[in-house]
């Protein structure tokens, strides 16, 4: 015979759930009656503070009314009678406000009626007083005599406070003895309270069946994952699809059909059914690389187009594998996710690729004329030059001199702009080598070509050490050097050049000038005592061709700053300028600390 299991029972369940209902009820109505007393007993005592609060206040007004008419007595001035006047409403309004908070006592309520005589009385000798005073009838044996009742009377009412006070006071003494007598045990009951009511469902909770508790929640999870996935395919342009490998069944998610641009679960199921949509040219290649799904363990990623149901072409992927139940049946899962804007971006990226080839092969044909075909006639041009200075000069009208001259100056300066030129397209290469190098070093290259013009100028440059790091060599080189030349250039005329290059290692968040993103960066700045220029001007004087002078007033071609903005650009770092007209220039470099 089978035994029976108690614990397994629905009925013992089912009592055992009404039993524990009952009592926490039994015991949520002891509760609520234990807090009704407790704030009973608060109220009590609150009200016996504001009892003896009230009529300090009152004895207050009172004695203003008396202390106002003795003012006006003394002085005859109506100012002291404010207070005697105002005193009357807030005697009033007090002794009202007295008699509600005592209503619930009968022996206050009848000390409060004798209280209301002698304050009547006390009030009306007051203005008996007042009255004669302003008709001028007030003797010596009359001002006596009021003055005798008036103090009797103060004393009665003063008496009768004292004794409504001594009567709250015990009553107060009395409740807060009620009050802390509550407080003391209502944490304890509360608290066992708390614990019973914890072990009685304790015990309901463990009683009940523990398969069900674990299966609602398997249920609960389960429905999230479901919704999860559903807004993840959405998010994700991709859908998802199962297939039975015991009944041959395919399962769709909602996402699969919308990729198909139809409505979720608008046709059955099946692998017909979907190859309807697979576009005609790559039928054929879908079918072949799907054949051996249900025998292989996974299906590898391919990429195919479908033709969706309003007419419009996108790239799909798909892939799966074999997934294991509990139940021992094998699933296929597979994913079909939308790649058409990738392969719209591979397209454009590849066309852009054949665009940039092109480009480089215009710049290298570009460098290979102004290296060579743009030269050749600018060298013929200057030996013929030559010699007509040579053998002819002083043969030539004075104009003819002149011509010469101009002749032989924009010569010079075509070939500082060919060489400029092919300068700055050399930083716009992208084959670029990054080396660790000693910046020092390359400082000293620098001064090493500008060698003439800084002893031609006697320039001093000084400069704290510079650090070690991987850079383009000939490009910071360059660098340097369009720096250093471009102070030497817009130098002072009766003033030596002084050029102070300083390093440091700073954040972002600490310089004006940087976006605010807690980098570290290398800080490089040149300063000089040049002519400077206007700060309006700071960022075109990085612009290409861009000029503040006249040629006539400076040699140069606009290029120089220009190829170094774009140096550091090929290094991911920022360059700046600050300039006071008549005082220098400083130019500040940031290069990323790697």
């Amino acid at each position: 015979m089978k035994q029976f299991q108690v614990h397994k029972s629905p009925l013992f369940l089912k009592i055992t759930f009404v039993i524990s209902v009952a009592i926490i009820f039994f015991i949520g109505g002891i509760t609520f009656k234990h807090i009704t007393v407790l704030k009973k007993s608060a109220t009590y005592v609150n009200n016996s503070y504001e009892v003896n609060i009230e009529l300090e206040r009152l004895i207050s007004y009172i004695k203003d009314a008396e202390t106002g008419q003795r003012g006006y007595l003394l002085s005859n001035d109506d100012e002291f009678l404010k207070p005697y006047y105002n005193s009357t409403a807030l005697i009033k309004e007090s002794y009202k406000r007295v008699e509600f908070l005592t209503s619930g006592s009968r022996t206050q309520q009848s000390n409060l009626k004798k209280l209301r005589y002698f304050i009547n009385k006390r009030q009306n000798y007051l203005s008996k007083s007042l009255h004669l005073m302003k008709r001028n009838e007030f003797d010596e044996k009359t001002f006596r005599t009021n003055l005798i009742i008036g103090k009797q009377t103060m004393d009665s009412i003063r008496f009768k406070m004292e004794e409504m006070i001594i009567t709250q006071n015990n009553l107060l003494k009395n409740r807060q003895i009620d009050y802390t007598a509550t407080m003391n045990y209502t944490p304890i009951f509360i608290y066992l309270t708390l614990i019973v009511t914890l072990i009685l469902i304790t015990i309901a909770f463990i009683k009940m069946n523990r398969d069900l508790v674990v299966l609602k929640e398997t249920i609960r999870t389960l429905s999230i994952a479901i919704e999860a996935s559903k807004l993840s395919e959405i998010v994700g342009s991709f859908g998802s699809w199962q297939l039975n490998l015991e009944t041959n069944e395919y399962t769709f998610s909602d996402n699969e059909y919308r990729l198909l641009g139809c409505e979720p679960q608008s046709f059955k199921a099946s692998k017909e059914e979907y190859l309807k949509f697979v576009h005609p040219d790559d039928l054929d290649f879908v079918i072949e690389s799907t054949k051996n799904a249900v025998h292989d363990s996974n299906l590898p990623p391919f990429t195919y187009r479908v033709v969706r149901k309003d007419g419009v072409i996108r790239y799909f992927k798909g892939m799966g594998q074999v997934v294991h139940t509990s139940d021992e049946n094998k699933t296929y899962v597979g994913t079909t996710r939308d790649i058409t804007e990738e392969v719209k971006s591979k397209i454009l990226i590849e066309e852009r690729n054949r665009e940039l080839e092109s480009n480089n092969k215009e710049l290298t044909a570009f460098n290979y004329i102004a290296s060579h075909d743009l030269q050749e006639p600018l060298r013929k041009i200057e030996t013929f030059l030559s010699r007509l200075i040579t053998k002819d000069f002083a043969n030539l009208s004075t104009a003819g001199q002149q011509y010469v001259g101009s002749i032989q100056k924009s010569t010079n300066r075509m070939r500082i702009l060919i060489e400029d030129l092919l300068q700055f397209s050399r930083t716009k290469k992208i084959e670029n080598i990054f080396e660790e190098k000693d910046l020092n070093c390359l400082l000293e290259n620098a001064k090493q070509e500008l060698v003439q013009i800084i002893e031609d100028k006697k320039a001093i440059i000084e400069s704290n050490h510079l650090p070690t790091l991987a850079v383009i060599p000939f490009q910071i080189q360059q660098l340097f050097i369009n720096l250093i030349g471009n102070s030497l250039k817009y130098s002072k005329a009766d003033i030596a050049p002084i050029i102070n290059i300083n390093y440091s290692q700073i954040i972002d968040v600490d310089e004006e000038f940087l976006p605010k993103n807690n980098n570290k960066y290398h800080k490089i700045t040149f300063d000089d005592n040049g002519i400077g220029f206007e700060q309006e001007y700071a960022k075109k004087i990085f612009i290409l061709f861009n000029r503040l002078h006249n040629k006539n007033e400076y040699d140069g071609t606009g290029i120089g700053l220009a190829i170094c903005k774009k140096i550091i650009d090929n290094h991911k770092g920022f360059i700046f300028a600050k300039g006071v007209l008549g005082e220098g220039s400083t130019f500040i470099i940031y290069l990323p600390v790697a």
